[in-house]
């Protein structure tokens, strides 16, 4: 799995021009999914953006935690994570799951961060066409794979 992740002030995701999940400060989370991942995978994940110290204390010092600081989660699907751009200027989007194998995957992952949180993480529609609005707060944004975790 690979995450863009972004510590916003405010983010949300409309389709049909309707707002269905928003959030006021926290992180906004693009996931995105291949046929290797597994629960193993959203385990690690979901503990380490529960746990990463990105929010600033008193001394503003990145030194909090999403939980520490009442924050919210946003989590949109997006395949387009594991695009292959090594040949032409197409991109092939061939490792990213077909929604079969990503969509159990991507619930699991979102119940999975709920219940670490012990609040409600909104979500977008998987493969729906969205529009995502955020106001990133830093700017923070991190790139994570479960893959290679370094």
């Amino acid at each position: 799995m690979r995450l863009i992740l972004q510590r916003v002030k405010n983010a949300s995701v409309k389709v049909d021009k309707k707002i269905i999940g928003a959030i006021e400060h926290g992180l906004l989370i693009f996931v995105g999914i291949e046929d290797a991942d597994n629960e193993e995978d959203i385990d690690w994940l979901c503990r380490k953006i529960v746990n990463l110290r990105l929010f600033d204390d008193e001394n503003g010092v990145m030194n909090l935690n999403v939980q520490e600081v009442n924050g919210n989660v946003l989590l949109v699907s997006q395949f387009t994570l594991h695009a292959a751009v090594k040949k032409g200027n197409r991109p092939s989007y061939i490792k990213a799951s077909k929604p079969g194998i990503a969509i159990p995957l991507y619930e699991k992952m979102k119940i999975e961060l709920a219940t670490m949180m012990n609040k409600p993480v909104q979500t977008g529609i998987f493969g729906a066409d969205m529009e995502v609005q955020l106001v990133n707060d830093g700017p923070v944004t991190l790139f994570i794979d479960s893959k290679n975790k370094e």
